[in-house]
């Protein structure tokens, strides 16, 4: 048994907040005492595990919905181990992997292969299989049998879908399934370099770089198909302020099965940071204006993009190190996400600390209809307990790949302990 005491408790399902006592059985929560501590009589449990959260903030294990571990097939960059390491270490209890390795994850043998390697984290390793064959947009997966293998979801990320008769046939079977299709908004046929804004960055770099238009032109797309099919629809890593006010007119519209997600590099960069941090701030799409920034941030409060995801890739140091148009796109996400949450979300624009633990947990857990993101009696016992007032400097990383402009960076808001099951699986 396991006993949480003292904490402070933010439950995004409830709104609740308030002091609790957790006492936690066999990995899931036996006893919630609301509103109350010292509830427990901890002279009945000798062998019980006691956590004294006193000071500090208790909330469900973060949920992230959009990450790159790289295994099969990249293994020099992350493999499954050292990715869910470094979830832990973020306060992540559950991840959701992405489709592009190698082999990609288009058939039962690689969907198997990394659900049981998942197994053996400490967290929970869930993992979509793509929505058309080998990432290639021509041939449609077998979404059904992939569901009935362990499949959460589908995705082509990181290479978009151009073919509209097949995103629309797409949409319509996995619609019948009730999980979401996961969509990189990105037209390549109007970028010229990825990576970069076309603005101020490539202007500084003297390339043509990404314009906003590849991304606004696919969403407006997708937007209209997800209306006519009813798909549960996750526009990914939104970058525009047009996107973001796209997706706001769908919900007032009442499209529910709409959603929008930022990265926290998206809420707190802009383009300026490529041209400061060079390949260390390029991913795809790109760091965008002073604008789009405000934009997303106001549109994270509001509820319009109601996912926070952080979109891990983790590249090598070669690869970085290669020419602005010659090194790829992405940076670690992980073990910053929560503090970069803090400091830009709660600290400078005063959105409530509970929506930022709904946005990173309750949300995206009921897009993906994951056991996850709340605290009740039987319910989970995945934690997260942090001081939200605690400094920190990044000094280094749990993952293999070292890709981050946050390197050397003061954050504020720190996590103290991860616990996944009743057991703790990070702790500082």
């Amino acid at each position: 048994m396991l006993l949480i005491k003292n904490g402070y408790i933010l439950d995004p399902e409830t709104g609740y907040e308030g002091e609790a006592d957790i006492l936690v059985e066999n990995g899931r929560i036996k006893k919630l005492y609301k509103g109350f501590t010292g509830m427990v009589d901890e002279s009945l449990f000798p062998d019980m595990e006691v956590i004294d959260a006193d000071g500090l903030y208790v909330a469900p294990g973060l949920v992230d919905v959009h990450v790159h571990f790289r295994d099969p097939g990249f293994l020099y960059k992350e493999d499954i181990e050292t990715g869910a390491k470094a979830a832990a270490k973020g306060g992540f209890t559950t991840v959701v992997l992405m489709a592009n390795t190698k082999p990609v994850v288009d058939n039962v043998e690689t969907l198997t292969y990394i659900l049981e390697k998942g197994k053996n984290t400490g967290i929970h390793v869930e993992t979509c299989c793509s929505v058309s064959k080998e990432l290639k947009g021509k041939e449609l997966c077998d979404y059904e049998l992939l569901l009935e293998k362990g499949a959460v979801g589908f995705t082509d990320d990181g290479i978009p879908l151009l073919e509209e008769v097949l995103v629309t046939e797409a949409m319509n079977r996995i619609a019948k399934l009730n999980v979401p299709i996961s969509l990189h908004e990105e037209d390549p046929n109007l970028i010229d370099n990825n990576g970069i804004n076309r603005g101020e960055a490539s202007a500084h770099y003297g390339i043509g770089g990404s314009p906003r238009e590849a991304e606004v032109t696919m969403v407006a797309r997708d937007i209209e198909i997800a209306k006519k099919t009813g798909a549960i629809v996750n526009i990914q890593h939104i970058s525009c302020k047009e996107t973001a006010d796209m997706i706001r007119q769908a919900k007032q519209e009442g499209y529910s099965n709409i959603h929008g997600e930022a990265t926290p590099h998206h809420f707190t960069l802009t383009e300026e940071a490529a041209i400061v941090h060079g390949t260390m701030a390029k991913m795809n799409p790109p760091l965008r204006t002073k604008e789009d920034k405000k934009a997303i941030i106001a549109a994270i409060k509001d509820g319009t993009l109601d996912i926070i995801a952080t979109d891990h890739a983790p590249h090598s140091a070669e690869e970085k190190e290669k020419s602005i148009t010659e090194a790829p796109s992405g940076i670690l996400g992980l073990e910053t996400a929560f503090a970069l949450g803090i400091g830009e979300l709660v600290e400078k624009n005063d959105m409530p600390l509970i929506d930022l633990v709904d946005r990173m947990s309750y949300a995206p857990a009921k897009m993906y209809h994951l056991d996850a993101g709340y605290i009740k009696e039987n319910g989970p016992a995945d934690f997260i307990i942090f001081d939200p007032n605690e400094f920190w400097k990044v000094e280094g990383f749990l993952s293999k790949s070292q890709n981050s402009p946050f390197l050397g960076k003061t954050l504020l808001g720190k996590i103290k302990k991860t616990i996944c099951q009743g057991k703790i699986v990070y702790e500082d």
